[in-house]
């Protein structure tokens, strides 16, 4: 039984670190990449360039211990559904770090306003938008939860976050990346990482 609940307590654990995992390297590798302007290029396009393979694995790697987080969050309350929803929105991390974003609009430096849409990038666009899904869907799943829960706030917080990034997302893809949209959507992504944490660390907490 002890090992039992220190194999889920450290599953919660892993989801709690992949969210502020991929949010931190995210940014420092926005700070140091030359010519990656963050209102004309989205965090996805730094997996091109030589030091692209440095986000590519961060995807990776944060969407693995967002999957072991789901494995964790069905230990600890048995909702097939938000497990298999989070851990679908881990696997879309997985899969965006396999297939890589296209390059443009000037980034990395000397690459093209406009390029060829190419297979890996329809690929990162589509298994990244089943993702965001799965992160939606886990949202409002959990949200119902927590008002159960007697978690008025916390309930609120995962409701809300799931619109803003669902919205956001369409918002990005609606207007071609759009500087309002596209800063926007990366708001939304650190949000949804925040709240996963959150999430992740409540159950690890409480039980």
């Amino acid at each position: 039984m002890l090992t039992s609940t220190r194999r889920r307590d450290d599953l919660l654990t892993a989801g709690l670190v992949g969210g502020p995992l991929y949010v931190v390297v995210s940014l420092i590798e926005v700070a140091v990449r030359d010519g990656f302007d963050p209102s004309r290029h989205a965090w996805s396009m730094l997996a091109n360039g030589s030091f692209g393979w440095v986000h590519s694995a961060n995807l990776v790697v944060s969407g693995a211990l967002v999957v072991a987080g789901a494995a964790g969050l069905f230990r600890a309350t048995g909702s097939r559904a938000a497990a298999v929803l989070i851990a679908l929105y881990g696997a879309g991390m997985v899969g965006s770090g396999i297939f890589r974003a296209d390059p443009g609009r000037g980034f990395p430096v000397g690459t093209p306003e406009v390029v060829p849409v190419s297979w890996h990038g329809i690929l990162h666009f589509v298994v990244g938008g089943i993702g965001f899904l799965g992160l939606f869907g886990a949202s409002q799943v959990l949200g119902r939860r927590l008002r159960r829960e007697n978690r008025p706030r916390l309930a609120l917080f995962s409701r809300v976050t799931g619109i803003v990034f669902l919205v956001s997302f369409v918002a990005m893809a609606a207007t071609g990346g759009a500087a309002w949209a596209l800063l926007a959507f990366t708001g939304a992504v650190i949000l949804a990482s925040g709240w996963l944490t959150v999430v992740f660390a409540h159950y690890r907490r409480s039980l």
